[in-house]
């Protein structure tokens, strides 16, 4: 066989290969991340801040609920009891430490803290009309944060492969998200967003 023939027979199969490679591989859709029921219901998993505002309620004596604003020094006032350090505890951790406090008060041992508001920002980027920042004053899923960014792209955008980046302590976990179910009307679990939080929207694969 000729040289420039055995060439062109080397090309082609290296193209093949290539072609094959990223079409097995790099064109996957990775699989949704198992979510938690942290992840899943706004209050629990979030870290309490300076200027949330939080309710706690005494199932068995209403007469000690509150709703207060965590301080810049990190506390809450509560009847009774005095101040009560509520910053960088979850909700249900702060459940636990006033109920500390108030059991000795408390026929029904049970304290709910629940978040009333919390503003913190997001970022979107990605296959959206308008990524960037993004303020939420309330618990915010993924879909919602892609909403206040303008929505995702119709043309561009890859919604079953939506990437969250969030820095915990001292590594950085991804969550992969599909969230094409939810916007053609099917129930599906909202995943909550935390502060600083990255959602990025990543293109469909094309050739051209």
């Amino acid at each position: 066989m000729k040289p420039d023939r055995l060439l062109s027979v080397a090309l082609c199969l290296g193209l093949l290969t290539l072609l094959s490679f990223v079409a097995g591989s790099g064109c996957r859709t990775a699989p949704p991340t198992r979510l938690t029921e942290g992840d899943t219901t706004p209050e629990r998993s979030i870290i309490l801040r300076e200027g949330d505002v939080i309710h706690v309620a005494f199932p068995g004596a209403p007469n000690l609920n509150a709703t207060q604003q965590i301080r810049r020094d990190g506390k809450i006032t509560m009847s009774q009891v005095g101040d009560v350090k509520a910053i960088g505890l979850t909700p249900g951790e702060l459940e636990k430490e006033i109920l500390k406090l108030y059991e000795s008060q408390l026929v029904t041992k049970e304290v709910v803290v629940s978040l009333d508001s919390s503003s913190f920002y997001v970022f979107v980027t990605g296959a959206v009309l308008h990524p960037g920042k993004v303020t939420a004053v309330r618990p915010l899923t993924a879909l919602e944060a892609i909403m206040e960014a303008g929505g995702s792209d119709p043309n561009r955008a890859n919604l079953k492969a939506v990437v969250v980046i969030r820095h915990e302590e001292k590594e950085v976990r991804n969550y992969t998200l599909d969230l094409k179910p939810a916007l053609e009307g099917k129930k599906t679990q909202p995943f909550y967003l935390h502060p600083s939080d990255i959602v990025h929207v990543p293109e469909k694969f094309s050739w051209f």
